[in-house]
């Protein structure tokens, strides 16, 4: 009787990762703590880079200043003893046919616990020449299971999954190295079952000479000889295009169908402009707009106007106006017989927010109501009878307005501020209390191009790129904290004149791990012996919301000189008198999160400073920062400065703000593609029923796949 064992059962690309050999539970959990469950993940997940192994080179003929890939056997390997107290180096020697060379790695002393003499490795980095021969520094490796795998015949290596051939490259999960997990992609392919479900239309895929999905999988992660080793690296192989093509156009579709379903919504209320609508506009308004807010303002009025719900992004930069277009759109909800819901992220804004609103409005018939979580219960329950009546037009408020009681009697514009602060769920909620309001999103934070197609795809945009009149240039410097006591005598100075400075620390309490000035040290230190004449206030993040507010409303006021201060005073704080804003330890910030705090000073009329103080030495990432941030003053040359330098995730910050799970789209990389992949996905919503494969995977698996709950 044969008892060999069959041929493995063929995988789809659905089928859980435990089916694959040699993945037992503990590996089926690692790789799902990276969101990597079923073979369509894993083969979803692009190599880091790739290798040519097909090449190797002889340890004797490397050339110093070239990166090369090596493989040997390592005849000796330990930590080498240095003078410098904590500095350690990691030194191996290996050999192959043709000679030896060294490799060293510092600080890594764990590796006496990865390497041994014997080990047969491969190597990859940047190759030196010193005085004692030819050397790789902080190489990357990999360690094989055998010799015979670089072993040559005939003069070429053995060909495997490892060697012989370009081979991919991965980021390590937990104990999952880039070999263990080159053998799982490798075993998944030669398992697949054909043919496999492709979303993509065929006319799509004709046109831009895109391979079909399985040939595009196979070529991704096993290229074939010949491939060009650099195009591969940029990602840019035509099976690596069409599988970034396909994520981009999936999403982008998804988005395409939400608007076009929404498109098919009627709004129970009717928006109309007229005479006394236009009259009542004119009334509050002693200035002219910038053409900005006009172009805006009239976008908005449109679709206010419309039978379908708006669903529209304003993104402006710091001080454009934004407050004053949102005023003007509620007066023509308003006085439609309409209530308007203004919801912000913190107390103090929606303070500011509410005096600001009651200015503007003062010669209009419709007040402003506040609710906050700090109100008194019979101030909760006044105001929520005034709201539940209609009594209360317009309602500035923090998340209170989420509340359960909370109930409007006609609920029809809903205008979110400072949006990436709040959850998606939590927009949704407070659109519920109305029924299709028409809503406007508001930020502050310009927000790159190829960013907002995937962050608020399908949301109408206006941009406000102009400055109100009146609004001062801000004067960016940056210097060293060597002159940190010129920049005191500066802020002196504007003390001096009756002005205002703030003084921003990243962190609230010293740290013994990171080296960096903190705000509560710093006050008591700049209250004492720096400006002991004068008022420093002091507010973070940790303080309780009554202190907070009491602190700020008290620098509002002018009765605190200078304010020293965490990120707090990033969003929404608006004092005109402040003409100073210092930054410690700027080399820490992001790009878009410097030019929000710039943004505090240079709202009145005086000239403006922002002075940016860093501690050397400055990494390459941190000087380009700061040399962006004071050659520009343009908040959406900013934000694409700063996608580019620090990726998305971190622009956009948490999940809650809505950013897509791309796994293998990159929106710096790839913006070429995702434009591209935009106009044809919304090209084709209108077709889904000829795309069966599309059209199940937008009604079945598009939230899940892209993490998103809601958008806008």
């Amino acid at each position: 009787m044969d008892l060999a064992p069959g041929p493995a059962p063929l995988l789809v690309l659905s089928t859980p990762l435990a089916a694959l050999t040699g993945v037992g539970p503990r590996r089926v959990a690692e790789l799902a703590r990276v969101g990597i469950r079923t073979v369509d993940d894993l083969l979803l997940r692009f190599p880091l880079r790739y290798e040519d192994r097909s090449r190797l080179a002889p340890l004797a003929q490397l050339e110093a200043g070239h990166t090369a890939t090596v493989a040997g056997t390592i005849a000796s390997c330990g930590l080498r003893p240095t003078r410098r107290p904590g500095f350690t180096i990691f030194e191996a020697v290996i050999r192959d046919q043709s000679g030896q060379a060294r490799a060293l790695w510092f600080n890594q002393r764990f590796l006496r616990d990865v390497f041994r003499r014997g080990q047969h490795v491969v190597l990859y980095g940047k190759v030196e020449s010193t005085p004692w021969g030819t050397q790789l520094t902080n190489p990357q490796y990999e360690i094989l299971a055998e010799a015979g795998e670089i072993e040559a015949r005939d003069g070429e290596p053995t060909r495997s999954a490892h060697h012989g051939r370009i081979v991919p490259i991965y980021e390590r999960i937990g104990a999952l190295t880039s070999r263990i997990q080159r053998d799982l992609v490798h075993q998944a392919l030669d398992r697949l079952a054909e043919p496999i479900d492709d979303p993509l239309p065929d006319r799509v895929a004709e046109g831009m000479a895109l391979p079909a999905r399985g040939d595009a999988l196979r070529q991704t992660h096993f290229p074939g000889d010949g491939t060009d080793l650099e195009t591969l690296n940029r990602f840019r192989t035509p099976a690596q295009v069409r599988l970034i093509f396909e994520e981009f156009f999936l999403f982008q579709l998804g988005l395409a169908v939400r608007r076009r379903e929404r498109q098919g919504e009627a709004k129970p209320h009717v928006i109309q402009v007229d005479a006394r609508v236009r009259e009542a506009a004119r009334a509050m308004l002693p200035f002219a707009l910038t053409a900005g807010q006009r172009a805006a303002l009239a976008e908005i009025v449109e679709d206010l106007q419309r039978p379908e719900p708006m669903h529209r992004l304003l993104q402006g930069d710091v001080g454009a106006g934004k407050t004053v277009v949102a005023a003007l759109a509620a007066v023509v909800a308003m006085e439609n017989d309409l209530q308007v819901a203004f919801m912000v992220p913190t107390e103090l804004l929606a303070e500011q927010h509410a005096r600001t609103l009651t200015r503007l409005l003062e010669p209009t018939r419709f007040p402003v109501l506040l609710v906050t979580g700090s109100l008194t219960a019979a101030e909760r329950r006044s105001r929520r009878t005034a709201v539940a009546s209609g009594e209360a037009a317009l309602v500035v408020g923090t998340h209170a307005l989420l509340e359960e009681p909370v109930t409007f009697r006609r609920l029809g514009f809903v205008v979110i501020d400072e949006q990436h602060r709040f959850g998606v769920l939590q927009r949704a909620r407070l659109r519920e209390k109305g029924t299709l309001p028409d809503v406007l999103v508001m930020t502050a934070t310009p927000i790159p191009r190829t960013l907002a197609l995937t962050v608020y795809g399908d949301l109408d945009v206006s941009m406000m790129r102009d400055r109100p009149p009146g609004r001062q240039r801000v004067k960016t410097t940056v210097r060293p904290e060597a002159r940190r006591d010129a920049v005191h005598a500066f802020v002196r100075q504007e003390l001096e004149r009756g002005r205002q400075a703030y003084i921003v620390y990243p962190l609230v309490e010293e740290s013994e791990k990171i080296d960096v000035r903190a705000a509560t040290a710093m006050a008591d230190t700049l209250q004492q012996d720096v400006f002991p004449e004068y008022r420093v206030g002091l507010v973070h993040g940790r303080l309780p919301a009554d202190q907070k507010r009491d602190v700020m409303t008290a620098f509002i006021n002018g009765d605190v000189d200078v304010l020293v201060s965490t990120t707090v005073v990033e969003v929404g704080v608006d004092v005109p008198n402040a003409t100073v804003m210092v930054v410690e330890h700027a080399e820490r910030f992001g790009l878009s999160q410097l030019h929000q705090l710039r943004g505090r000073v240079g709202r009145g009329a005086a000239a403006s400073h922002c002075i940016l103080l860093y501690q050397s030495p400055l990494s390459d990432e941190a000087r380009a920062r700061l040399k962006g941030i004071a050659a520009s003053d343009d908040g959406f040359v900013i934000a694409e400065k700063d996608l580019e330098l620090r990726g998305p995730g971190d622009v956009v910050g948490t999940r809650q703000s809505g950013l897509p799970t791309l796994r293998v789209g990159d929106l710096v990389r790839d913006r070429d593609l995702l434009l591209r992949a935009q106009a044809t996905a919304r090209a084709w919503a209108g077709t889904l029923a000829d795309l069966p494969a599309a059209r199940r995977f937008v009604d079945e698996a598009w939230q899940r796949r892209f993490g998103l709950v809601g958008i806008g």
